[in-house]
């Protein structure tokens, strides 16, 4: 069901953080539609009232915790980005930790996208996160091209854009286990096309 307003959060502070891990703990297992206040609660040790005080809802606490967890993947990007003057450098480490994301993150991602289909605010926030998660990216590829070190045959964008879809086009195949690719064989297609499309020398 679409909702048109942010939903009000509750009290609970650093306990609150920690039990939203736990649910997306659950989450990853059960799926969204399948995880109920009751399995939150046998996973974290918080009583299911206490649950009901900090989140109102079910709903509310799933949404708040795909919210929680997904900020927190795009921030360990970017801290990533962080680490890398060199823009070749930047932008391979991004993609071969996008390349390598584990299974159960990918399932918590599963879970958002498909929830974001159906909710406004999450939609929304997938925006946002998708503007910020993009941002490292782009930023190395720009950074490359003053640098000389690129001469993208496409812009930035479109490059990035690619890349991306590269990386997300692994989370079905990785969550069922049905790849039949080896991995390291799919990241060395991936970085040898990135390599061309930026005219990079490997």
């Amino acid at each position: 069901m679409m909702t048109a307003v942010e939903r009000k959060r509750r009290a609970g502070g650093d306990n609150r953080v920690r039990v939203l891990d736990q649910v997306v703990s659950v989450l990853v297992v059960r799926g969204y539609e399948r995880t109920r206040f009751r399995d939150v609660s046998e996973a974290s040790g918080v009583a299911v009232s206490t649950l009901q005080g900090y989140f109102g809802s079910r709903e509310d606490m799933l949404i708040e915790a795909l919210q929680h967890s997904t900020t927190t993947e795009v921030a360990e990007m970017e801290r990533l980005a962080e680490g890398f003057e060199d823009p070749w450098r930047r932008l391979s480490a991004l993609a071969e930790r996008g390349l390598a994301t584990p299974v159960p993150v990918w399932r918590m991602l599963m879970e958002f996208w498909t929830a974001a289909a159906h909710d406004e605010e999450l939609r929304r926030h997938s925006e946002r996160l998708d503007e910020r998660y993009r941002r490292p990216f782009v930023s190395a590829v720009e950074r490359g091209v003053e640098a000389g070190t690129f001469t993208p045959r496409d812009s930035a964008g479109a490059v990035v854009d690619v890349l991306i879809a590269a990386m997300d086009g692994l989370l079905y195949p990785r969550v069922l286990g049905i790849g039949r690719t080896p991995a390291e064989d799919y990241h060395r297609v991936v970085m040898a096309q990135l390599a061309w499309s930026l005219g990079v020398a490997e």
